[in-house]
């Protein structure tokens, strides 16, 4: 039969338990979103707890040593070694505890014997045990006895006590463990609640930068445009040549050069007559195909740079790719 657990073992029990579930959906949570003062929350309350319930049971512990403990005779009903082969072992011990002006009753407890003394103890054997009045399973075997309890031992007569009478610490009961994992799930839900913004926020795009470029215009006709990307991109080169438009004429180009990163440009004099056209309506479409031709198929080892050059021709423009490399250059010219 479950005993029912008093106010103080169920305030334990529930604080215990949202001890339990804020430490670990602390620790989880903090990895999660990299927090590391929630880390460090997470791993350092148990500590602190643990602290708390010992400050806390000093008073209990400190009454317990002024209050004399029971010592009885007991005989050893059995018992059972197990560990290690060397110093002491662990002993199980089930007894009949024999106290004066009180009924027998049965214990079982857990005592370490060193390997040299285990012959000392077998069943049948009268030994003296002590415990706390309100906890006799809390039971231990005496070692160090006065002459008096070496007589009493040496001339005690036990009957075993009825297993039915065995003393044994109250279950906490099922209240005990309810309101314990009630507790777990409000600690739990307490660290979610705080943390459900980082938690549940939604990812925010990565946000795609505009590619910057500069325009350089000098006195002797000519212009350059320097971008941070590869003019072989999509729409790249367009991109550069709207650039160039808005800081100049471009209607009245006689050479274009197109490098990686470089779009330079050449102007036809005031007054000259010579072929043109307007950069604003160069294919620039047919760019990137062309330097991919080039650099696969004119063998110059591994091609370092490129190069295209376009300038009109009629009323069309003629392009012509140079690429270099190890083995030295080559051009490849592409149609109208």
């Amino acid at each position: 039969m479950s005993a029912v657990a008093g106010p103080v073992a169920l305030a334990r029990g529930f604080l215990t338990g949202i001890v339990i579930g804020t430490t670990l959906c602390a620790f989880v949570v903090g990895i999660i979103i990299e927090y590391g003062p929630l880390i460090i929350t997470g791993v350092g309350l148990p500590v602190v707890y643990g602290i708390l319930r010992y400050l806390a049971g000093a008073p209990r512990r400190a009454r317990e040593a002024r209050t004399a403990p029971v010592v009885a005779l007991a005989k050893i009903e059995s018992l059972r070694a197990g560990g290690t082969e060397t110093g002491d072992i662990p002993v199980d011990f089930d007894l009949t505890v024999a106290p004066d002006g009180a009924a027998t009753h049965r214990v079982k407890i857990t005592h370490g014997v060193n390997l040299v003394d285990l012959p000392d103890y077998r069943p049948g054997g009268i030994l003296v045990v002590r415990y706390p009045p309100d906890r006799p399973w809390k039971a231990r075997i005496a070692e160090r006895l006065s002459p008096e309890w070496e007589r009493r031992v040496a001339g005690a007569v036990i009957e075993s006590a009825p297993e039915s009478s065995l003393v044994q610490e109250p279950p906490e009961g099922c209240l005990f463990g309810t309101l314990a994992f009630l507790g777990l799930l409000l600690g739990a839900a307490l660290v979610l609640f705080l943390f459900r913004a980082e938690l549940f926020a939604p990812e925010t795009p990565e946000r795609t930068e505009e590619p910057q470029s500069s325009v350089t215009t000098s006195s002797s006709g000519s212009a350059t445009v320097n971008v941070d990307r590869s003019l072989l991109g999509e729409g790249e080169l367009r991109r550069a040549i709207d650039a160039l438009a808005q800081a100049t004429d471009v209607s009245q180009v006689i050479t274009v050069v197109v490098e990686e990163r470089r779009l330079t440009v050449v102007f036809a004099p005031t007054g000259a007559q010579v072929p043109r056209f307007d950069l604003r309506a160069l294919p620039v479409d047919r760019v990137p195909p062309l330097v991919e031709r080039a650099t696969s198929t004119i063998d110059v080892g591994s091609p370092q740079t490129w190069q295209v050059t376009i300038v009109p021709f009629g009323t069309a423009v003629s392009s012509r790719v140079i690429v270099t490399g190890p083995k030295g250059s080559g051009s490849l010219a592409g149609d109208g």
